[in-house]
């Protein structure tokens, strides 16, 4: 599985924002239908809440693609 650290600069993001800003989807309504869909996990558990509060340390997977927020 391909790893990318993300670094952010506040406490916190949202997992429909982190998705965007990672490059994983196109828009905000495909990261709401995925995440929707079952299709995206935080630390090895499916998410279906797109306001997730993603925190550095946590790992966000879709696809076969991991993002680790720092």
């Amino acid at each position: 599985m391909a790893e990318n650290k993300i670094k952010i600069t506040t406490e916190f993001i949202k997992l429909d924002a982190l998705l965007k800003f990672a490059s994983l989807v196109g828009s905000g309504g495909e990261a709401k239908a995925l995440i929707q869909d079952g299709m995206v996990k935080v630390n090895g558990e499916v998410c279906t809440m797109r306001g997730k509060k993603i925190r550095p340390g946590d790992k966000v997977s879709l696809d076969g693609q991991e993002v680790v927020v720092e």
